[in-house]
């Protein structure tokens, strides 16, 4: 995407409601002339949708969603082969030309593009409806997945970046301005995400209108999310923890009505390639992918994280000291690929592998080769909202209640832990933190980004954590600075903008 953040939008849609991801695509739509009634409008959002579920282009649908979180300790890659990409992220020395940042850069502002269009003629919809309120409230849903849409997309650029180009409305020329806009901060950008949401929080109903949309407990758990993440690096706004726990508990008291709960472990993940029944009501929010549709599979479950034995791609695996301190269990025995099949029949445990790691169980598709599947993709399950509950409340008030240790528990023991009870502030602060990692493990949501925020990146790949095995850090002369949080603006939009360098 070139012109990524200043061409007119040209959005592809789908003239769909129920399986509103999984058609071919029908047509463009830009602008407020092409836009000028309810389908239209309702059309364009399909667009923002699909900037980031586009396979091998752009977005979360391939295993650079899990490459954009190799900084963390629970993911890794290859030593050799054709995974240099994701091996930059891997040794923290990643340069512009990284396909992986590329595609969730890329597909982040396509999304933002997308939204921003909703955003600029939803308000000019709303008069032609008269007093239909159902319509009314359809155009207020549609502006409010818009408002999230757009905030989800930044936040995952502002922590993958940093510093952003910053934009709020859709352009229809290429100006000067656009072509040399500045980077704006992170507080600014973290301002925009928090409006954004409660604008969605406002606008979108209970229920969801289908699977892989959000709903207003959806904005709310993210918007928890943002202010916890907002407590930490680089923004360092400790006052950001009691709203963080406020937010997710108005989730947490009102799952029902949101339609939100734990499920079985067994139920979230399957070796079919298509989503599990029953794990719906964990999805506070997932991207719906397609079955049938080349164009919108997801690809990082299935030939990506199988081992060479079996005849994967293992474009990703644990790195072994985060499976070897995984608490054993129910958890980690889902978790985690350990012993493998390879083409003589013999079974080969992960020590004596090729690649000599555990492979991730939760993402394998019939252990057969698959490279695709319509498996959602998690953004944001309901045991996160209860874990960032648990750690802001702890964080916000010096120690936690009741009703912390409620949420950390639920999360323990649908995992096979036993409860905990009684334990320092510091304490029972480092284990939601610990939970958040085992719990989340490999799928790239969590684990890097909680690192980053609580300024332990440098600590958990350091010699004492991170096994002689895995691939040495380069970063700035072997040694990892908060410099390197952020990744290179890539190469293509720098090359439009020198601001951007």
């Amino acid at each position: 995407m070139k012109w990524s953040f200043i061409i007119i939008l040209l959005i592809i849609v789908s003239g769909c409601s129920k399986d509103f991801l999984h058609e071919q695509p029908k047509g463009l739509v830009y602008g407020d002339v092409a836009i000028s009634d309810v389908p239209s409008l309702d059309a364009a959002l399909t667009g923002a949708y699909k900037g980031v579920l586009r396979t091998w282009s752009r977005g979360f649908l391939t295993a650079s969603f899990q490459g954009f979180s190799m900084g963390g300790d629970d993911l890794t890659t290859l030593a050799g082969g054709n995974k240099a990409s994701k091996r930059q992220i891997d040794q923290f020395d990643v340069t512009a030309d990284n396909p992986d940042i590329a595609q969730i850069w890329n597909g982040c502002y396509k999304m933002i593009q997308g939204a921003n269009n909703v955003i600029a003629n939803g308000p000019k919809i709303l008069p032609t409806v008269g007093g239909d309120q159902s319509q009314t409230a359809l155009v207020n849903d549609i502006m409010g997945e818009a408002y999230f849409l757009r905030a989800m997309g930044y936040y995952w650029l502002v922590r993958g970046w940093g510093p952003i180009p910053l934009l709020t409305q859709i352009s229809y020329e290429v100006t000067p301005e656009l072509l040399n806009i500045e980077r704006s901060q992170p507080k600014d950008v973290y301002q925009v995400i928090e409006d954004d949401l409660k604008k969605a929080i406002e606008l979108l109903p209970d229920a969801k209108r289908d699977p892989g949309r959000p709903n207003k407990g959806s904005a709310m758990a993210l918007l928890a999310d943002v202010y916890l993440t907002e407590g930490g690096w680089p923004v360092k706004d400790a006052s950001k923890y009691a709203l963080a726990a406020a937010e997710a508990k108005q989730v947490i008291d009102n799952k029902d009505r949101f339609g939100f709960s734990l499920v079985d472990l067994n139920l979230l993940w399957s070796e079919t390639t298509v989503a599990p029944p029953g794990s719906a009501k964990e999805d506070v929010f997932a991207f719906q992918t397609a079955e049938n549709y080349g164009g919108s599979n997801n690809s990082f479950t299935g030939a990506s994280t199988i081992p060479a034995e079996e005849g994967g791609w293992e474009d990703y695996e644990s790195e072994i000291n985060f499976f070897n301190n995984f608490p054993e269990g129910k958890r980690k025995n889902l978790t985690f690929h350990t012993i493998f099949k390879a083409s003589d029949g013999s079974m080969v445990p992960w020590q004596k592998s090729i690649s000599g790691h555990p492979y991730y169980a939760k993402f394998r598709i019939d252990n057969n080769g698959n490279w695709w599947s319509a498996q959602p993709v998690h953004m944001i399950r309901y045991a996160k909202v209860l874990l960032c509950y648990a750690e802001a409340q702890a964080r916000a008030d010096g120690a936690p209640n009741s009703d912390a240790y409620q949420a950390l528990n639920d999360v323990r023991l649908r995992a096979g832990e036993t409860p905990v009870s009684g334990l320092s502030p510091s304490d029972f602060i480092n284990l939601a933190v610990n939970e958040r990692g085992w719990e989340f493990a490999g799928e790239g949501t969590t684990r890097w980004f909680d690192l980053q925020r609580l300024e332990m990146v440098e600590e958990m790949n350091d010699d004492v954590h991170r096994n002689v095995l895995e691939n040495p850090i380069i970063g700035d002369h072997g040694k990892i600075t908060e410099a390197l949080y952020w990744f290179p603006v890539p190469l293509t939009d720098q090359n439009i903008n020198p601001n951007l360098k």
